[in-house]
């Protein structure tokens, strides 16, 4: 297949629309996951394991979420190529470093005690934690290549397809939070909140996407 061949292909797949709200949902990811980091009151579970684990090793939350990524990137390569995207890589690369950036912009620009006291510390969580789940709907929602994360949990679905997939799921993300506990980190309203609200929102999102498709299509 020509180099051509092979650009249209990916193209066809991933047009550019599709690229460009990806990185929206991936930039707004970092953002918000900065603030929820910051204000300590939770993340979603991935986050929330990946910085109980930074933080015993010592290194960079990016750092060692790009490392982590490399690792359960490598069972998708071999079972679930059709589950990767540039969404996959972006996601992978990414957003840690994203949300490290900010925490250093914010630790710069914002009082610490807006993270630290109520009733400022309870809003900005509120905030970001609607923001962080609207901006993985939407990443979600573009369709261009499953996180590693999630893409390691499809292929083990996949290896048991008689096993339900909202159990396995229950017990995957359990995993991660059971992990993030051991290494110091403390059950929050943050990870309730992730469970709660990811999926209404992946849905509501899906939902308004179908809405301007079709008004594009009639156009």
């Amino acid at each position: 297949m020509s180099a051509k061949e092979l650009k249209d292909k990916f193209f066809k797949r991933f047009p550019p629309l599709k690229i460009a709200i990806m990185c929206v949902g991936i930039f707004f990811m970092g953002f918000f996951l900065s603030f929820l980091i910051e204000v300590d009151m939770g993340t979603d579970p991935f986050s929330f394991m990946n910085l109980m684990i930074a933080r015993t090793i010592g290194i960079d939350f990016g750092t060692e979420e790009l490392i982590f990524n490399a690792i359960i990137f490598i069972p998708l390569l071999i079972w679930g190529r059709k589950l990767i995207g540039p969404g996959t890589i972006m996601n992978m690369v990414c957003i840690g470093y994203i949300a490290d950036f900010f925490r250093f912009v914010w630790s710069k620009c914002i009082p610490r005690e807006y993270f630290e006291v109520f009733p400022m510390r309870a809003l900005i969580f509120a905030v970001t934690i609607v923001g962080f789940v609207i901006a993985a709907a939407v990443y979600m929602n573009a369709d261009a290549g499953m996180s590693p994360y999630d893409g390691l949990a499809k292929v083990i679905s996949d290896a048991l397809p008689k096993f339900p997939f909202f159990i396995l799921r229950m017990i995957y993300d359990g995993t991660a939070v059971v992990i993030g506990c051991l290494l110091g980190g403390k059950l929050n309203p943050g990870l309730v909140s992730m469970v709660v609200l990811l999926g209404p929102a992946v849905s509501l999102v899906g939902k308004a996407f179908k809405k301007i498709a079709g008004r594009k299509a009639k156009a």
